[in-house]
């Protein structure tokens, strides 16, 4: 069996103009996907917004630049993940296509096994 990452993109504009049912439909969403997959799951997490980050880049002279804000900016910011196994990459997907976001989608990344 190998890992996956299952990272969890929402759109933090629909977000914030969601209902709070809507909000918690989410929520209940995502506590009924890990009661189905419980088999697979291998931990996941839910994360503050994109507006929280903290940037660390090495700034090419031995030290290192700190930034409030994404790495990137995007329309979508990462919301969470789950770390999943499963037989291989279909599986996963198969398992991804269940993750309830909230205008966004998923990208599934196989874990580097080293050694």
């Amino acid at each position: 069996m190998a890992q996956y990452l299952v990272l969890i993109y929402n759109d933090e504009a629909a977000m914030d103009e969601a209902r709070e049912e809507d909000s918690r439909a989410v929520t209940v969403a995502h506590q009924r996907f890990a009661a189905e997959h419980r088999a697979a799951l291998r931990g996941g997490n839910a994360l503050e917004r994109s507006s929280t980050a903290t940037s660390v880049r090495p700034d090419g002279a031995g030290g290192f630049t700190v930034t409030d804000a994404p790495f990137a900016e995007t329309k979508e910011g990462l919301g969470g993940y789950y770390l999943i196994e499963a037989a291989d990459l279909d599986e996963a997907v198969a398992v991804a296509k269940q993750v309830p976001t909230i205008g966004g989608g998923v990208e599934v990344r196989p874990v580097r096994v080293v050694g």
